[in-house]
């Protein structure tokens, strides 16, 4: 509402639509029901295709037909994307499928519905929910906990650290290669994709912390959005691990209707890249978001033909030494090739900045703005993270000098060290 006022009818129209759709859903049987929830779908999906791609499929389809002599013209609107689109169109479609599914009560509470559509920590980047996580919550008394108001406090300030110590530090080495590309040595385009693989996640996951943080202070809990992703074995963990929410909601309402792995080998294979085409369409209305995401389905393509062919070497593999730390080495080096189709500004530049990292050689030497101690430390940042997120899952909060100490530690850290900048959050653009 800040950027467009009017924009909070697209929040009140689909909230108003959803609502009557689960009631209706319930009551009525056989091809009705499936009708309803058409419309439910339809509407949430067109306000999506209308605010977030309307412009790509503008583009695209003006080109595709130019191509065989025609003249398309599509009308000139002055669109703005709302902030948190995508999150929550998809935990809105989660609530009408559920309730069509039966898993699910409609609910009658016209209040509840929107709160549970708008439930402010986690609207604007998730978690996405699931109406069974959340609607029974907003009925439930809940009592002052000092215990469970420390440890929210704790992890939203931890979120903090990783955003604004963390991740707008590296943000500066990932902006400063990618946003020149086309000047930058091999070494250089390889340090900043490693520093984006870690910004992206400090960025995002310290979003997460915040708002599952903030939500327990209020007595809500959310679902987790994050474990560790970065220590995965194979890309099918690694996405067991990552943006949990969306990895989920794909799984659940659009492999698993499609058949999963219940079908035929090559229709498993057609399956897992239409999810994850899809999930990359999701991030953005550009075709490197796609093949991001093509590049994942082709990850666990790939991995599954792997392990069928060397099945019989598994245990022998198993025992050679490091064999852990030798595959989470791989998945980050695959998921970091990925990465460097997100994070480019465009597909052209993808290919360049993989190009130099393959051609890079011995006597090149960082280009960055960065001094050395800078490099140095933001390193360091990235290795007490990793050891952290090994060795540490919760921050201590019990003993109230300890919840304390850290607190005012991390505030201070945040306060001395942050980079502060008018850099918002990667995952608000989307």
């Amino acid at each position: 509402m800040v950027f467009k006022p009017i924009y909070i009818l697209i929040l009140f129209t689909t909230i108003i639509i959803d609502f009557i759709a689960g009631i209706l859903i319930a009551r009525c049987t056989g091809h009705r029901r499936r009708l309803l929830l058409l419309a439910s779908i339809v509407t949430n999906v067109g306000v999506l295709a209308i605010f977030k791609y309307y412009y790509f499929l503008d583009s695209n389809i003006t080109r595709l037909f130019s191509l065989f002599g025609y003249t398309l013209h599509f009308p000139s609107f002055l669109i703005l994307l709302p902030i948190g689109l995508s999150f929550h169109t998809f935990q809105a479609m989660s609530y009408t499928i559920e309730v069509y599914r039966g898993n699910q009560k409609p609910e009658t509470n016209f209040g509840i519905y929107a709160l549970y559509v708008m439930f402010y920590p986690q609207l604007v980047a998730g978690p996405i929910e699931r109406p069974q996580n959340m609607l029974h919550q907003f009925y439930e008394k809940h009592h002052f906990e000092f215990e469970r108001i420390k440890a929210g406090l704790m992890r939203m300030t931890f979120g903090f650290f990783k955003k604004v110590v963390i991740a707008d530090r590296l943000a500066v080495i990932a902006n400063d290669s990618f946003n020149d590309i086309s000047n930058h040595n091999g070494l250089t385009v390889l340090f900043s994709t490693v520093a984006f693989s870690f910004q992206i996640y400090c960025d995002f996951s310290g979003y997460s912390d915040i708002a599952l943080g903030c939500a327990q202070i209020l007595g809500f809990k959310l679902m987790e959005n994050f474990n560790a992703p970065y220590f995965a074995e194979s890309i099918s963990e690694f996405w067991s691990r990552w943006h949990i929410s969306l990895s989920t909601w794909f799984r659940d309402y659009v492999y698993i209707p499609l058949g999963g792995n219940r079908v035929k080998e090559y229709r498993w294979y057609f399956n897992l890249m239409v999810v994850f085409i899809l999930s990359g369409f999701w991030h953005g209305a550009n075709w490197k978001y796609m093949v991001w995401g093509g590049l994942h389905g082709f990850y666990l393509i790939f991995a599954n033909i792997k392990n069928k062919a060397l099945r019989k070497l598994r245990k022998t593999i198993m025992r050679v030494p490091f064999y852990t730390l030798i595959n989470q080495l791989i998945v980050f080096v695959l998921v970091a090739v990925a990465w460097i189709f997100f994070r480019a500004n465009s597909f052209h530049d993808s290919l360049v900045a993989i190009l130099k990292i393959i051609s890079l050689n011995g006597r090149q030497k960082l280009q960055l703005s960065f001094n050395s101690f800078e490099i140095m430390f933001s390193v360091l940042l990235v290795l007490l993270l990793l050891v952290k997120e090994k060795y540490v899952k919760q921050i201590p909060t019990n003993d109230n000098i300890v919840f304390f100490t850290l607190f005012s530690m991390l505030g201070l850290l945040c306060y001395l060290f942050g980079y502060f900048s008018d850099a918002g959050f990667i995952y608000f653009q989307f």
